[in-house]
């Protein structure tokens, strides 16, 4: 996808690549594969795609680019995290005022 920067169409292979979004809905390859996994296989697949590419930041031709992606990603694993654990409180707190001894 692209972004606008001061009025000037500018690619963003990091943030949104062109190449994701191929399919006739327009729809994110990481929306589709969070969508056919359970919150916590996702978190760990989004773990595992930060460490491949810390892994080969040294390897491939454009370092930067490949720890950018690592950091979109363990944003995305951040903000994922922090859904489960609200709605874990929010299990817990809807339970907590259950008197136990009915």
């Amino acid at each position: 996808m692209t972004q606008v920067e001061f009025g000037v169409k500018v690619k963003d292979d990091v943030n949104s690549p062109e190449h994701y979004k191929l399919n006739h809905d327009g729809i994110e390859c990481i929306d589709a594969i969070h969508a056919t996994m359970e919150p916590s296989a996702f978190c760990e697949y989004v773990r595992g795609t930060v460490l491949k590419y810390l892994w080969r930041c040294n390897y491939k031709g454009d370092k930067l680019k490949d720890l950018r992606k690592a950091q979109w990603y363990l944003s995305k694993l951040i903000r994922e995290v922090e859904k489960i654990e609200n709605s874990n409180e929010t299990t817990l707190t809807l339970f907590d005022n259950i008197d136990e001894t009915n």
